[in-house]
């Protein structure tokens, strides 16, 4: 056989932003008594794993959830630490890196001989993945090519065995800090024909990634545990049992219909809401929302673990909740006899917005009803707007035209399609166009059209304890300071539509931090007048500024990044820019080297603002819809935009994300680090 060593990404070993400061983690490597001492549960995992929407029945996220609820059944907080590479996450175990290793790890005998695994929390098959325009050997022995596996995982010593009983088959070791997504990434361009996946994460790639087709299993099945160091017995025994009740006492359907005392016995709440930027997304990250936000609060509240189920549309999430699929629904509905009459019950209203009839910005304007006619709306039927305009078109005689969207069309989008032209004129909560409105100038309010509309969380009717409860929470927090922040920080931001002039200062400089900004970016390797340019569009040279999602500083870095970088005060300028430089660099090396200079540095923008993973999802869309994935401006950016309609968010691992905010974000900084260009050049004001 041949075998092959491929490196694909810049090779990592760090945990995250930070690695290369100078304040390395600490490293325990004590007891579970030694654990509890310190208050806190280590649990190490992957980073391509740790940052991507979560999607209901992958075994990483329920991995996740077994620790959070292991951790505070012991009194513990938990802390997940990420490391880039698989092949590190042993060795940072026995290093005392993390005091858990969880990551859908198979128990091998050489694992065996260097951790201690607890008992099996899931079991796996190892199974072929092909490109899906390409031939799926029928059984092991029909295989002929090339297999790509990463070093460090199970899947390397069973592509070993197999190269070495079929002569047909080769073996390609990606090393370095490539990801999983990466490979299948590999696998769908053609660098290899085959690679290995575990069959029960490969059931959830396959709800979300095109390209991809499932081929013949190899290996029975076999245990996935959690490792533990060796010298850690009291560690393991304490999982063990957590686990053991675990599974004597949880039973695995995802389909019930139970109230409040019933779901503190399960000890989680499923929240069935949609993927957009009004209730529940990924920036940075994160995981955000405002409707998450409210729905994390209350289920910490209750004592219980919030799980968010995503419904494929607006259609679907009524139907979901009174199939059980979820316990309730918080997707800003407002409540109608028409929802009622389908079998929900409707807590008090927590929002009231105005429905507004929006059209393009500069058109005729619209002073009242009768200026409708001969015009067409377009919204969602399921949308509580369809059911009020045709009232008010039957109660007025107007002759409008009323045509349906989508189901699964977010109001994000079709109000990008009103800015477009595509859509004459459509309707949207106040709330979501003030939200839209902060990114594009394009649109505008037209006519609000009846009294503003209150919007409350559905739950099956049976559910009448949880339905109190619910109540009772908007009974306290409506209107209070926990609601209020978090009201402003989602649809009250700042709007940074119109970039001012670049222009010389009277000193000749084009910022007040350009000696500091020259001196920290030459030593990241970065073009001084290139952040200059970043940091206006940031901060504005703010060194106070702070964003609706809690950044900081002349270059907005969130607090928990800047934790990550050891760098404690985000507002003094000089660290501000130290911290924005660092993570700036982590960025670019999520992108491969090989990329033009000139390409990777705008995909690095657009990831730092958007974060790394969506632009990731944009490139591989990009391939799929013909454009170049190692170009931005033209190709890239496009398929970024597509990023906010549901049928790419569905399939993106990311999930959605409002990609106009990146595209405008690289193309204000691109334009006005060429207008500081020519100043410096020409030395003119």
């Amino acid at each position: 056989m041949r075998y092959w060593i491929c490196i694909l990404i810049v090779t990592l070993a760090a945990c995250g932003p930070g690695d290369g400061d100078e304040r390395p983690a600490p490293r325990y490597t004590d007891d579970l008594t030694g654990i509890e001492a310190r208050g806190t549960l280590r649990v190490l995992v992957e980073v391509d794993d740790d940052q991507y929407l979560p999607r209901r029945g992958d075994p990483l996220v329920r991995e996740r959830e077994i620790a959070r609820e292991f951790a505070r059944r012991r009194g513990l907080e938990v802390e997940f630490v990420s490391l880039d590479r698989f092949a590190d996450l042993v060795p940072a175990l026995l290093e005392g890196r993390g005091d858990v290793l969880a990551a859908n790890l198979t128990v091998t005998d050489a694992r065996s001989e260097r951790v201690a695994f607890t008992q099996p929390i899931d079991r796996s098959h190892e199974t072929v993945v092909a490109a899906a325009d390409s031939p799926v050997p029928s059984t092991i022995d029909d295989m002929d090519g090339t297999i790509g596996v990463r070093r460090g995982t199970s899947f390397l010593e069973t592509a070993e065995l197999l190269a070495a009983e079929h002569d047909a088959v080769d073996v390609r070791v990606f090393e370095g800090s490539i990801g999983n997504e990466d490979v299948l990434d590999s696998l769908v361009a053609g660098v290899v024909d085959y690679t290995i996946q575990d069959s029960n994460r490969l059931d959830v790639l396959l709800g979300y990634r095109e390209g991809i087709r499932r081929g013949p299993v190899i290996t029975s099945a076999r245990p996935l545990a959690w490792a533990v160091r060796p010298d850690n017995p009291a560690l393991l025994q304490a999982l063990d049992a957590f686990l053991f009740e675990l599974h004597l006492l949880q039973p695995e359907e995802r389909i019930y219909v139970e109230d409040l005392s019933a779901l503190r016995e399960r000890g989680h709440l499923r929240m069935i809401t949609r993927n957009n930027a009004a209730t529940y997304f990924l920036w940075r990250g994160q995981l955000m929302g405002f409707e998450y936000e409210l729905a994390k609060k209350f289920a910490a509240d209750q004592g219980l673990r919030l799980e968010v189920v995503v419904a494929p549309s607006h259609d679907d999430l009524l139907p979901m909740l009174r199939a059980g699929e979820g316990d309730f629904a918080a997707a800003f509905l407002t409540p109608t006899d028409e929802r009622r009459d389908a079998g929900v019950a409707f807590s008090r209203p927590y929002h009231w917005a105005s429905e507004v009839l929006v059209g393009r910005r500069g058109e005729a304007a619209i002073d009242s009803i009768a200026d409708l006619g001969g015009r067409t709306v377009t919204v969602r039927r399921s949308s509580a707007y369809w059911t009020h305009l045709e009232a008010l078109r039957d109660s007025t005689g107007i002759d409008f035209e009323l045509r349906a969207a989508p189901a699964d069309m977010e109001t994000e989008a079709i109000l990008h399609a009103v800015g477009e032209g595509e859509i004459d004129l459509t309707v949207a909560d106040s709330h979501l166009l003030e939200l839209e409105m902060t990114i594009r100038d394009d649109i505008a309010g037209l006519l609000t059209l009846g009294e503003p509309q209150g919007h409350a969380w559905a739950v099956h009717p049976d559910n009448r304890e949880l339905l109190a409860a619910i109540d009772a929470y908007f009974d306290q927090q409506v209107r209070g300071l926990f609601y209020n922040m978090r009201y402003t920080k989602y649809f009250e931001r700042v709007r940074h539509l119109s970039d001012g002039g670049a222009e010389l200062r009277g000193d000749g400089s084009i910022s007040p931090y350009d000696d500091l900004v020259r001196r920290t970016a030459e030593a990241h390797g970065f073009d001084w007048r290139l952040v200059v340019a970043q940091m206006y569009q940031e901060s504005r040279f703010d060194p106070d500024a702070e964003s609706w999602a809690g950044a900081r500083g002349l270059m907005q870095v969130l607090p928990r990044t800047a934790q990550e970088l050891g760098i404690d005060d985000l507002h003094d300028p000089e660290k501000s820019i130290e911290a924005g430089l660092r993570y700036l660099e982590w960025v670019r090396e999520r992108f491969p080297a090989s990329l033009d200079p000139a390409e990777r540095m705008w995909f690095t923008l657009a990831g730092y603002n958007a974060g790394h993973g969506h632009v990731r999802d944009a490139r591989r869309l990009a391939r799929r819809l013909g454009y170049d994935p190692d170009r931005w401006l033209g190709h890239v950016e496009h398929a970024m935009l597509k990023l906010s309609e549901p049928e790419h968010a569905n399939r993106a691992r990311h999930g959605f994300v409002r990609g106009r905010e990146p595209v405008q974000y690289v193309r204000s900084i691109r334009d006005r680090y060429r207008a500081y260009v020519e100043l410096l050049r020409n030395g003119t004001r």
